[in-house]
């Protein structure tokens, strides 16, 4: 099995796991850091599962006056809506998690068992990569992040994963990602007639307990 550009922390919740959650960070962080969130969840009723946290390329980024640090697209100036978006690094970043999911395939687990989640950054990077794949996946985690390029979203999506299910959440209060950028996310998936399941909480740019008994119970209910 050729093994794929990125490396990344795995975590199994059994022997023989039947589904994989490929997990992204956000901006500095490492995939290793959200190792411990498997522990949080309660996943006494899905089957084996395959966490994989990859870990973000290392490249300049532009808004951190240029300063490497691992990053799936640079950021120019911020996260507000009409921002420079990095069109080839999210490309590139897009590339590299399409690797990780023919690297599961290739293991044995099937797309539609497959499911994309991140976090700020991340979510961004799991929503512009699944709504573009060309197999049906098993679901979408967005969790205090925004759809990228989602002016190109329209003619760039593909019908696989029209009824695909998406949690999508985010703090009322988040002081990096506006609020108002997860609202237009929302906006847009219903919009274009997606299955999505939203959150509002308030909390910052980070997770807390409710958001994480949340995406329990809609595993639960994916996988059941």
């Amino acid at each position: 099995m050729t093994k794929p550009y990125l490396d990344y922390s795995a975590v199994e919740t059994g022997p023989n796991p039947t589904v994989s959650i490929i997990w992204m960070h956000g901006l500095g962080d490492h995939g290793s850091s959200f190792v411990p969130l498997v522990k949080e969840f309660d996943l006494s009723k899905c089957p084996p599962i395959r966490f994989l946290f990859p870990h973000a390329p290392e490249r300049p980024v532009t808004a951190n006056n240029g300063y490497e640090m691992s990053a799936w697209f640079d950021i120019v100036a911020g996260f507000e809506a009409g921002d420079f978006e990095d069109i080839a690094g999210i490309k590139e970043s897009q590339g590299y998690i399409e690797q990780l999911i023919a690297h599961e395939e290739a293991s044995g687990i099937k797309p539609e068992k497959i499911i994309l989640a991140g976090f700020s950054q991340g979510c961004a990077m799991a929503l512009h990569t699944a709504l573009r794949h060309p197999e049906r996946l098993g679901g979408i985690i967005g969790l205090s992040g925004y759809i990228p390029l989602i002016h190109s979203l329209d003619t760039e999506r593909n019908a696989a994963n029209q009824d695909t299910p998406i949690f999508l959440a985010h703090g009322k209060i988040d002081q990096v990602v506006p609020f108002g950028r997860a609202q237009d996310a929302h906006a847009k998936l219903k919009s274009l007639g997606y299955n999505v399941e939203w959150h509002e909480y308030q909390m910052m740019h980070t997770m807390d307990m409710p958001e994480i008994d949340d995406i329990s119970a809609w595993l639960t209910k994916v996988l059941a």
